[in-house]
């Protein structure tokens, strides 16, 4: 089951250039079984999320991508907002009193730097080093191996961090913009149907990145 966990749309997300309608017909399209939209530190209410699959006949679960000290953070099971977050131990302890997970968005943020396409194997590796020492990371249950707004290196080094630290991949379109819908995605093995069943098969690990291009 093909699911894009890392969506934008606007007005939710100031950034975004997709209504929430275009977001989810575009990724019917594309051949999609579900969304998770993740606006910027904002939640969309049970209601909405119900009324928009509803609609659409397509299943919408909700999330939120909040921005810590330590970098993006995609959260699944919260409703609210809470002060604190912004400090990575908080924001696990806050999740963890509702039974949600944590996915580090675009690792590659601000840790990768592609200064040539020959960067040597000792400066990619004490990237990757310095990075797997990040406490931003220990408190992610996985980590977006395949973003699907970074270049292929940006991605790469995603995926071999995630190795590194022993944690499984993930992959979302990160979409802002209509041509970016459904670029990535995440597969799960089993069905799912709801909130519930995403943190379930995320906590055990049941699911890999997918490039749709």
């Amino acid at each position: 089951m093909l699911i894009d966990l890392h969506t934008h749309s606007y007005p939710r997300s100031d950034d975004s250039f997709v209504t929430v309608d275009e977001l989810i017909e575009g990724s019917k399209e594309k051949g999609l079984d579900g969304i998770c939209l993740t606006d910027h530190d904002s939640f969309w209410s049970d209601e909405d999320l119900a009324a928009l699959t509803k609609k659409h006949e397509f299943l919408v679960i909700g999330g939120s991508e909040l921005n810590t000290d330590s970098g993006h953070a995609l959260v699944f099971g919260l409703k609210r907002y809470e002060f604190g977050m912004h400090k990575p131990n908080v924001l696990r302890s806050i999740v963890d009193q509702v039974g949600g997970v944590i996915i580090g968005a675009h690792p590659y943020r601000r840790r990768f730097i592609i200064e040539s396409e020959n960067n040597s194997d000792y400066q990619r590796e004490d990237m990757i080093l310095k990075a797997a020492g990040d406490e931003f990371f220990n408190i992610c249950d996985a980590i977006e191996g395949l973003n699907g707004r970074g270049q292929s290196l940006e991605n790469q080094f995603s995926i071999d961090l995630a190795n590194r630290l022993g944690l499984k991949v993930s992959g979302g379109s990160d979409v802002h913009k209509l041509e970016q819908i459904g670029v990535a995605a995440t597969e799960f093995y089993k069905r799912i149907d709801s909130l519930s069943d995403l943190i379930t098969e995320i906590k055990l690990g049941q699911f890999e990145a997918v490039s749709m291009n």
